[in-house]
């Protein structure tokens, strides 16, 4: 492969998180008199950063009410029932033996982000883990990308981004980095390519067989 470095998005990528993200939004919105929201609701509402995930389901005035509920129980919940997406771990590991350097590059809360991947076994298999918050960007903002690659002493031309939203083929295009799109998150193929993505697979085990790393595994 020709990549000396990946970095990957977070929730529906290299993790699911999306029934403890559900369950914390269903904790917060009755709470400020609004409906709990359906799995998909929420689904379709999330990868841009969390207040602007919440400005979906309530008005403008009123998210930071919201995320002064959500925060904390989403720090007392949040690893309840957290997975590695199936091949995750062997992806990474297939790389790190290759010499490739890998990260987490994610528009979910940076010290919650940090927290997910020491809980799952996998940050020693981690450069770097940068998500909001550590700056005052989000994906798709370049200058994130920039930071992100700069930390980890990574050049955007042998660099691939992983991730399953739009935000990140992006993110990827604006930074000048590769791409990967993954249909295990928020968006499928068509979402995927529309928004520019050219490869587009359907999860970690296919990137070991796209880029030639299966025997690594």
């Amino acid at each position: 492969m020709r990549f000396r470095t990946v970095l990957f998005d977070l929730d529906g990528t290299l993790i699911e998180h999306l029934p403890a993200i559900h369950r914390c939004y269903c904790y917060t919105l009755p709470k400020l008199g609004y409906p709990a929201p359906t799995y998909e609701q929420v689904k379709r509402a999330i990868g841009g950063g969390l207040p602007r995930a919440m400005a979906h389901f309530v008005p403008p005035e009123r998210v930071e009410e919201a995320l002064a509920i959500y925060r904390p129980h989403w720090d007392e919940t949040m690893l309840e029932g957290v997975e590695l997406m199936p091949g995750a771990e062997a992806l990474l590991r297939a790389l790190k033996a290759r010499g490739v350097s890998c990260g987490v590059f994610t528009n979910k809360h940076g010290p919650s982000a940090r927290k997910v991947c020491e809980h799952l076994g996998v940050a020693k298999l981690l450069d770097d883990v940068v998500g909001a918050g550590d700056t005052e960007w989000l994906k798709p903002e370049p200058k994130f990308a920039a930071w992100a690659l700069e930390r980890i002493g990574a050049d955007a031309a042998t660099t691939c981004l992983v991730g399953d939203s739009p935000f990140d083929v992006q993110a990827a295009a604006r930074a000048g980095m590769g791409f990967v799109g993954v249909t295990t998150g928020t968006h499928d193929q068509a979402q995927l390519r529309e928004a520019g993505a050219e490869v587009v697979l359907d999860g970690m085990p296919a990137i070991l067989e796209l880029w030639g790393l299966a025997e690594n595994v």
